[in-house]
C-alpha cells in the first residue's frame, strides 16, 4: 500500500460519515447474506448475481467518495499550492481502470 495513505486526513461531516457507514453496513449485510447462501449450498447463478450486486454497491460508494475527494480534498490542495495531489489522482485513476 502507498505510504501516503495515512499521512493525510479527510474531515467529513457527520451526515457524510453516517451515509458512508450506512452504505458500508449494507454491503457487509450483503456479504453475510452471500456467506449464508454458500453455507446453504445455494445455486451458483444466484450467488454470482448477489456478488455482482455487492460489486456494484462498492463501485457506487467508491464513485461517491471519489467525487467528494475531487470537490473537497483536491480543490483544497490545489488552492494551497499542493500540486502533488495531481500525482495522487493519476494513481487513483490507474487503480480504478484496472
Amino acid at each position: 500500500m502507498d505510504n501516503n495513505c495515512c499521512s493525510k486526513k479527510t474531515e467529513r461531516s457527520s451526515e457524510e460519515k453516517k451515509l458512508i457507514i450506512s452504505r458500508l453496513n449494507r454491503i457487509g449485510g450483503q456479504i453475510n447474506g452471500i456467506k449464508n447462501m454458500v453455507e446453504k449450498d445455494a445455486y451458483c447463478n444466484d450467488v454470482l448475481i448477489q456478488l455482482s450486486a455487492v460489486a456494484n454497491s462498492i463501485k457506487s460508494l467508491s464513485s461517491h467518495i471519489l467525487e467528494n475527494h475531487l470537490y473537497i480534498c483536491v480543490t483544497k490542495d490545489l488552492e494551497n499550492g499542493d500540486f502533488e495531489t495531481i500525482d495522487e489522482l493519476i494513481s487513483l485513476f490507474k487503480r480504478f481502470n484496472k
